[in-house]
């Protein structure tokens, strides 16, 4: 069902939601919307009531300048308040970063699960981010939406060969049309490093998973988050990577959800 609710600062946010049972938010990450995760929804819409929605900025969400990390927030708990004042929240990649930040910020949560929050937990990592940001703040300062999506593909590893290849792809026009929320999944990942004292100050229980055939240092980054928040617990998805499979990851969201 399709819905919308307004934000603290006048936003509309389109969202849709699915099944019954405890509320559920899901969040997307960067270059991406409320429909890169409502596959989700289905595995999990049998015992919860799933909300999947546009992030603002993109998709059917309006948006508002100038843009706040805290804004964000405010959209989900905008969301929490129309589901009944009290939900679960999962993000995925930079969506995962939100949610801690969401959770830290006290919103009314039961949980909080993540997957795969791309922090730097390697040498050079927060070096690598402040260079990134100053490429990607300049690029789409002069309207170079293009060149900021490369750089955002550069950014997760992407092959030149398949930069190039995704440049000339028909997926590439709809990229482009959201490539200045890049710069809001870049500012809710901050210096890029684990926020070590804003999740010490997460009071819910969280759930950080990672897949086994990820890079090691996602499982590292996944594994830090889930030892730094203090009702944390670390999980591996056998044979999954930063693109998992909804059907593998519900199960273990749903004995998570169900339990908290």
């Amino acid at each position: 069902m399709d819905n919308t609710t307004i934000s603290r600062d006048g936003t509309t946010i389109a969202y849709q939601r699915t099944g019954e049972g405890p509320a559920v938010v899901l969040v997307s990450g960067a270059m991406s919307t409320g429909a890169t995760v409502a596959p989700l929804a289905v595995p999990l819409s049998g015992g919860f009531t799933v909300v999947s929605y546009d992030r603002r900025g993109r998709g059917r969400s309006g948006d508002t300048e100038p843009y706040d990390v805290a804004r964000e927030v405010e959209d989900l708990a905008a969301l929490i308040d129309a589901l009944g004042g009290e939900a679960s929240l999962y993000g995925i990649s930079s969506g995962g970063a939100l949610v801690l930040d969401a959770a830290a910020s006290g919103l009314p949560l039961r949980g909080v699960a993540v997957y795969e929050v791309p922090y730097a937990v390697y040498e050079g990592g927060a070096k690598e981010r402040a260079e990134y940001t100053e490429s990607l703040t300049e690029a789409l300062a002069q309207g170079r939406r293009g060149d900021a999506v490369e750089l955002f593909l550069r950014l997760t590893g992407l092959a030149e060969e398949m930069i190039q290849g995704a440049r000339n792809s028909p997926m590439w026009p709809g990229m482009e049309s959201i490539a200045p929320s890049l710069a809001y999944d870049n500012a809710v990942m901050g210096d890029g490093l684990v926020p070590r004292a804003r999740l010490a100050a997460i009071d819910v229980p969280v759930l950080s998973v990672a897949g086994s055939a990820s890079p090691a240092w996602m499982r590292e980054a996944a594994r830090a988050v889930a030892e730094t928040a203090p009702r944390g617990t670390y999980r591996v998805l056998e044979g999954q990577t930063h693109m998992v499979d909804p059907n593998v990851l519900a199960p273990a969201l749903a004995e998570f959800f169900t339990a908290n």
